[in-house]
């Protein structure tokens, strides 16, 4: 018997594969998408601190890679686009994995967010974190997110009713998988990502210290409130 062969619990939806790693950012954001799958997930925890830059974003928007360095933070490029992210060792980072033949899948890459929103939001409900929005619309804060991805908010991304972003979202595809990776970072403000940007980069509109991103939650506590969600997709 298979896993997928295994009796389902009351509430209990399909199976889905998880599978946890730790290493640095980089290793772990150019970790290949497999020709196929089923239904993944892959739980992730990085080694030290790391300033991600979107797949557009020039390397001239953070500070010098050596001063990251020797402030013991990784810098390295992800393939997806929008704008840097602060990932730390504490915060939530999940990974989810569709094949094409996946009812959940969506040819429409906007639309495609929506149901993993639900899923975060629904986790969130369960930790007492109400209300919130998962955002349906176009692109908000379409010049603030270019530089930094928190300050915006895309399709699925789930916010307080202010508008402040908790659950990132961003997706890479073939033909046949889409990779979705989700983050929650541990409550901070945009100003710690900020911090490490280079001067002068952010628009004047923006004022990091103003903007409360993620919740004060830990990450194995949002991790299984998660997965108890997904598993209970049909």
């Amino acid at each position: 018997m298979t896993a997928e062969d295994e009796p389902r619990l009351p509430g209990r939806g399909a199976w889905w594969d998880v599978r946890s790693s730790i290493g640095s950012a980089a290793d772990l954001h150019n970790r290949e998408i497999p020709e196929q799958v089923k239904r993944v997930v892959w739980t992730h925890r990085v080694v030290r601190p790391a300033l991600v830059l979107g797949s557009a974003q020039p390397h001239t928007h953070a500070k010098p890679g050596e001063e990251l360095e020797a402030a013991g933070i990784e810098m390295l490029r992800r393939r997806s686009g929008g704008g840097a992210v602060l990932i730390q060792p504490y915060d939530t980072w999940i990974d989810v994995l569709i094949g094409n033949d996946d009812p959940l899948w969506d040819s429409d890459v906007s639309r495609a967010f929506l149901w993993l929103g639900g899923v975060w939001q629904r986790a969130l409900a369960k930790l007492g974190v109400t209300p919130t929005v998962v955002h349906s619309g176009p692109m908000m804060n379409k010049e603030w997110g270019r530089h930094i991805c928190f300050a915006g908010l895309g399709p699925g991304e789930v916010s307080g009713t202010d508008g402040q972003k908790i659950v990132g979202l961003s997706q890479r595809r073939t033909r046949s998988v889409a990779r979705f990776q989700t983050m929650v970072p541990y409550a901070t403000s945009l100003s710690e990502t900020a911090g490490l940007l280079a001067p002068n980069v952010l628009p004047t509109t923006l004022d990091p210290t103003a903007t409360t991103i993620g919740v004060a939650l830990d990450s194995a506590v949002l991790t299984v409130a998660f997965l108890e969600e997904l598993h209970r997709l049909p």
